[in-house]
């Protein structure tokens, strides 16, 4: 996909989203939709995956260490054809497979997440026997930044610089929102940035809700042989909708039958905007 193809998807992702967890009655809406465009840059364009051979050895392994923004992962599963669509209706409803985490009877989920802290540990594990396989394939771990407070996290880290897992990517949704408010009053956690690189991680700074600079950071990977890559991810916190932008509630916020119809219309109005400006181009 293109760059335009790709920002419609994640709108159309971040529609879907919403209607699903509108109709569940829960969800973990605010982060769902920041790292939408993380997703969409993965999935669309940079991972080596397929639907029809989900168990495939060469796939390239994505792990959703912040579990509980699975929301957005169930979308684009869906959509990729790894499972059906109307499935999405039974989100978190009685005996669907489609919980409120990553669960690995559906296909295209390699591991069970929700206890922050874990998904980095995996995905070292996960790298490394790529490198002692000799398999070409790379793991792609999500954080969230919340989940920078958990200690496994900078263990895994250590261990990932320490075996040069040059095929490990770690990504942190850096929305300097958690569920108990500003992520620098319940844990300070800056300069970011800076301990990562401390640990031996090649770090590029960028604006995680710009799929222009997503695509261009994932292609350039491995930027330094040797190394594993840290994509902090700039994002803000319920991306998308103008009313739930950097608002900490919003976290586990269900939206009413009115905030819906208000955040589909806006998001509607921003799929209007993208292909008038292709239109625009296209003349010019």
């Amino acid at each position: 996909m293109e760059i335009k193809a790709l920002q419609e998807k994640a709108i159309h992702i971040r529609m879907e989203l919403l209607r699903m967890i509108h109709g569940a009655k829960t969800g973990h809406t605010g982060g769902s939709l920041s790292n939408t465009d993380i997703l969409t840059a993965l999935y669309y364009k940079i991972m080596n995956i397929d639907p029809l051979n989900p168990k495939d050895p060469n796939r390239d392994r994505f792990i959703a260490s912040k579990g509980h923004s699975v929301e957005s992962l169930w979308c684009i599963l869906a959509d990729c054809g790894f499972f059906p669509k109307e499935e999405l209706n039974t989100f978190s409803q009685f005996g669907t497979k489609l919980i409120g985490h990553p669960n690995n009877k559906v296909p295209g989920i390699e591991m069970n997440t929700g206890a922050l802290g874990h998904g980095l540990a995996i995905s070292v594990g996960m790298a490394l026997a790529a490198k002692r396989d000799g398999k070409s394939y790379r793991v792609f771990c999500l954080m969230g930044d919340g989940e920078q407070a958990e200690g496994s996290v900078w263990e895994a880290a250590m261990a990932g610089a320490h075996y040069k897992l040059d095929n490990l990517v770690g990504i942190v949704d850096r929305n300097r929102l958690q569920i108990s408010g500003s992520t620098e009053d319940v844990m300070g956690l800056d300069p970011l940035d800076e301990k990562w690189t401390s640990f031996g991680w090649n770090v590029i700074d960028l604006d995680g809700n710009d799929l222009e600079a997503l695509v261009k950071a994932f292609e350039s990977i491995p930027t330094v042989p040797n190394k594993p890559t840290l994509i902090m991810a700039n994002t803000v916190k319920g991306k998308g909708i103008s009313f739930a932008e950097n608002v900490p509630h919003w976290h586990h916020h269900v939206p009413s039958d009115e905030e819906l119809a208000k955040a589909l219309a806006e998001l509607s109005a921003q799929l209007n905007n993208l292909t008038e400006k292709g239109q625009v181009q296209s003349h010019g």
